[in-house]
């Protein structure tokens, strides 16, 4: 009986505790929109740059850094991972304001007629993007195209706040924006057979993928773009998403050579390594755009 009534008032204290939370989003949310989007997006960006140089994954990210950039000096190194959390911080504000975003304008995209021949051609498309710039705009050139393509996300713990984040973003994948799980390369692999897109983020690291060189390093990388791309005779598209000033930014593709031959384990693991090569490239570009706070080495 005891233990019937603790976990009763333990799925009363969940559900309150979703609840709050839901309620602070929703707060914060209606905050920024009352602010003009290029202030809402500095004063965030401003907060996470003074609060994350504080917090234990920081160091993370300077070891990080400097294991990427050995010639750099200590205060170099230092400079680019708050101006990182700047870009974080802005790109969190502007995750909750994307429609708006978009109807500002504020898009550059640089795509070219490299997805007018991946729609042309009529064959699926695996689009792989990472974290830097503002990621979650990386698919806008696919929706203005009509290539309608599939998401895939990790699922949150609160209900309430998956299913309002999930709404946010629907209108951007016509194909469904689908929670990691144990069918989702089932239903991934489908939809690219049958012509479709699915959009990726391929950056983290993946324990039980395959090891490819990053900065320098080994880095176990997931594969699962490559397979799809390999298995499905489909494009292997990179993306990113640059910020050029404020809330401005232009976005690019570059098609990735997807070697088919008898060897198939070993085409998948080359495209893989092609593609950090590519993804490395471009951080190095813009190394405060990049995410250089999780594990991606372990």
């Amino acid at each position: 009986m005891a233990g019937g009534i603790r976990k009763h008032d333990s799925r009363r204290l969940r559900r309150l505790k979703y609840a709050l939370e839901y309620m602070a989003l929703r707060g914060l949310v209606g905050v920024l929109h009352l602010l003009p989007l290029d202030f809402a997006s500095w004063l965030m960006g401003i907060a996470w740059r003074v609060v994350a140089p504080r917090l234990k994954r920081h160091e993370r990210a300077l070891r990080h850094l400097a294991a990427a950039y050995p010639e750099k000096s200590g205060a170099e190194i230092g400079r680019i991972a708050r101006q990182m959390w700047m870009q974080l911080g802005r790109t969190f504000a502007e995750s909750l304001m994307i429609e708006r975003l978009l109807r500002a304008n504020r898009i550059d995209d640089r795509t070219g007629p490299q997805l007018d021949a991946v729609k042309e051609s009529g064959k699926g498309s695996v689009f792989v993007s990472m974290h830097t710039g503002n990621w979650e705009l990386a698919i806008t050139p696919t929706v203005a195209r009509g290539l309608k393509a599939a998401g895939v996300y990790q699922r949150m713990k609160n209900p309430m706040v998956d299913d309002y984040v999930v709404l946010a973003r629907y209108n951007r994948y016509p194909r469904g924006l689908l929670p990691k799980g144990s069918d989702i390369a089932r239903k991934l692999m489908r939809i690219v057979r049958e012509g479709g897109a699915v959009a990726l983020l391929a950056d983290l690291r993946d324990r039980r993928g395959v090891v490819v060189p990053f900065f320098g390093r080994p880095a176990p990388s997931t594969p699962f773009p490559a397979l799809l791309a390999r298995s499905s005779d489909a494009f292997l598209v990179a993306a990113r998403v640059v910020r050029t000033n404020g809330v401005h930014f232009f976005i690019e593709t570059q098609i990735v050579d997807v070697p088919r031959t008898i060897d198939r384990e070993e085409d998948i693991e080359e495209a893989t390594r092609r593609t950090h090569a590519l993804f490395e490239r471009w951080i190095r570009e813009h190394p405060e755009q990049w995410m250089w706070a999780h594990r991606r080495w372990g």
